[in-house]
C-alpha cells in the first residue's frame, strides 16, 4: 500500500456556509452518501486546487454561496487513483473515474467505488486521491478517517480563528 501522505499536504474544501462551525465533520457526506461513501459513513471530500474545491462544490450548476477553507493534512495512507501504475495494482480500470455511482445507489445496489472503499479500509488505507470530473486536470482526496491519535490528521486553517464554534452566527 502507498505510504503515508508527506507532511502538509494542503487541501480545500468549499462547502454550504451554515455548516461553517463543523468544517471536520464528514456528516453531510454521511447524510447523503457520495462517490466515495455510502449513507451513514463520515467522510471528508476536499481538492488539492482551489479551484477544484469550488468547481466541484457547484457540479456546474449555478454559483451557490459557499465557505472555503484550507486544510493539512499529515499522516494519511492514501490510495493514489491518479497514478496508472497503482491502479494496476488495485486491478482498476480508469472506467472507474466515470463510474455511474449515484444512479446504482439510488437502484439500491452497491457501487464499485464503495467496495473498493471497503477493501481499501481493510487495507488500511485512510482514503483515496482520485481525478475531479468537475475540474480536468483538478484532483481531489475523500478521507474516511481523519481524526484518530497517531494516525492521519487532518486541521482547517484557522490562524485568527474566523470560523464560528456553533451554530449560533446562523440564528
Amino acid at each position: 500500500m502507498p505510504e503515508p501522505a508527506a507532511p502538509g499536504l494542503t487541501l480545500w474544501r468549499a462547502f454550504v456556509p451554515r455548516w461553517s462551525y463543523l468544517p471536520l465533520s464528514g456528516e453531510g457526506a454521511a447524510r447523503f452518501g457520495g462517490r466515495w461513501n455510502p449513507v451513514g459513513a463520515p467522510t471528508i471530500y476536499a481538492a488539492r486546487e482551489l479551484s477544484t474545491a469550488w468547481a466541484e462544490y457547484n457540479q456546474g450548476f449555478v454559483q451557490h454561496p459557499a465557505l472555503i477553507a484550507r486544510f493539512e493534512l499529515t499522516g494519511a495512507a492514501l490510495a493514489d487513483l491518479t497514478d496508472a501504475a497503482e491502479m494496476n495494482r488495485l486491478g482498476l480500470s480508469p472506467d472507474i473515474h466515470r463510474y455511474e455511482w449515484r444512479a446504482i445507489m439510488d437502484a439500491g445496489e452497491v457501487p464499485e467505488t464503495h467496495a473498493l472503499r471497503e477493501r481499501l479500509l481493510v487495507a488500511g488505507m485512510d482514503g483515496v486521491i482520485y481525478p475531479s470530473f468537475m475540474s480536468p486536470g483538478g484532483t481531489c482526496v475523500a478521507l474516511w478517517r481523519w481524526a484518530e491519535p497517531s494516525k492521519a490528521r487532518l486541521e482547517v486553517v484557522d490562524p485568527e480563528g474566523r470560523l464560528p464554534k456553533s451554530p449560533a452566527s446562523w440564528i
